[in-house]
């Protein structure tokens, strides 16, 4: 008991440090564009490295979002990624995201390494370790400029390199318990390279979990909490729940988010072979009387399990 005591402070001091390094209220982010509702129950990996492999088999997945109500320049982001459990303790994964704001247009490609490291005989406690070497691309459409492409400010901007970057992620899982803590874009921080890393970017993340086993027609209930910081906006405080019946062949969920947005999605899955996920999370409160949110589709597959 004592040991998973320690591990367990570990993986919280990791979560307190990367609070208070950018340590602000909670609340008011007026014009937030939000994560992947994906990274709270479908797919973890988007969020936090060290959840590469956790599951038997291959999972590959793919996302896209996008404003309800589609208008030149909102944001619009791609995901495809794929983790893959390597023997019993090393999990692989690769990811690859674009989003694009107005004339602005970032690519990530990441390579993750994850090592799950069992604490007890019968395995159910498991501390896990994720980092992910990732090359970051940022271009401005000059497909898309309303004047004179050519200007040399723009072709100064696309000509820049491309960059490295890193993420670093720790979790513990015991049974239904799941306790996580991640830090992306680990080297602009740590630089503090505020250019590299952006306004609007993820600075770190945490989250608690728990999964009930409940029944046949409700099969598990999965209430959880998030902590993310984010540059340039209040840290924000995600809280929800997911819904699992019928033996996984349906799922709904629900999060609310102190940015005054709320995301609500349901998903339909096919035995263990993967399944569809649609989301819908409403627009925070500085934009609420412009736009009315976002939609996001999901999909996953899983192979070889």
């Amino acid at each position: 008991m004592k040991r998973y005591i320690s591990y367990i402070t570990l993986l919280g001091a990791f979560a307190l440090s990367s609070y208070h390094a950018e340590a602000q209220s909670l609340g008011n982010a007026p014009s937030l564009y939000e994560p992947m509702a994906a990274q709270y129950f479908l797919n973890q990996y988007m969020a936090n490295p060290a959840m590469a492999g956790v599951d038997t088999g291959l999972h590959i997945f793919a996302a896209y979002q996008r404003q309800w109500s589609d208008v030149p320049g909102s944001p619009k982001a791609k995901a495809l990624a794929a983790d893959y459990m390597l023997g019993k303790r090393v999990g692989l994964g690769m990811n690859l995201y674009n989003d694009k704001a107005g004339l602005l247009n970032s690519t990530k490609v990441a390579f993750t390494y994850a090592y799950h490291l069992p604490l007890n005989v019968n395995g159910n406690s498991v501390l896990h370790f994720g980092l992910s070497a990732a090359f970051i691309a940022r271009r401005l459409d000059t497909k898309s400029v309303v004047g004179d492409p050519t200007d040399e400010e723009i072709s100064a901007y696309n000509r820049r390199d491309n960059y490295f970057e890193s993420d670093f992620g720790m979790a513990f899982t015991r049974n239904g318990l799941s306790l996580q803590a991640a830090m992306p874009n680990l080297i602009s921080y740590v630089r503090n390279k505020s250019a590299d890393v952006g306004i609007n970017r993820s600075i770190f993340f945490a989250a608690a979990g728990y999964k009930f086993q409940t029944g046949e027609q409700l099969s598990s209930v999965e209430p959880k909490i998030c902590f993310r910081g984010v540059k340039g906006y209040d840290n924000i405080v995600d809280v929800g729940a997911n819904f699992v019946f019928l033996g996984n062949l349906l799922n709904a969920f629900g999060m609310y988010h102190t940015s005054k947005s709320i995301s609500a999605g349901a998903g339909l899955n096919y035995k263990s072979l993967g399944g569809v996920q649609f989301t819908y999370t409403s627009q925070t409160s500085g934009l609420s009387t412009y736009t009315n949110g976002m939609f996001e589709l999901n999909l996953m597959v899983n192979l070889f399990n």
